[in-house]
């Protein structure tokens, strides 16, 4: 069995708020993290995003490595 490590659960968090935000943004054209950090053109908005992008990317490799773990 696979056993989560920090960064994993970081990139959970991350992921977890990008899919916030496209659903805010998608449902009340609300866009979370400008609101908490400013437009976009903002650096750390900008960081943000980059951040949860990266954690997407991250968590498919993570799936596959689970996937690994878990065949008999």
């Amino acid at each position: 069995m696979y056993k989560f490590n920090l960064f994993d659960k970081i990139a959970f968090i991350l992921v977890i708020i990008g899919a916030v935000n496209w659903g805010l943004l998608g449902l009340f054209n609300f866009n979370l993290v400008s609101a908490v950090f400013g437009e976009p053109a903002n650096f750390l908005s900008r960081i943000i995003y980059i951040l949860v992008g990266i954690s997407g990317m991250y968590l498919l490799s993570l799936l596959l490595k689970i996937k690994k773990y878990s065949r008999p």
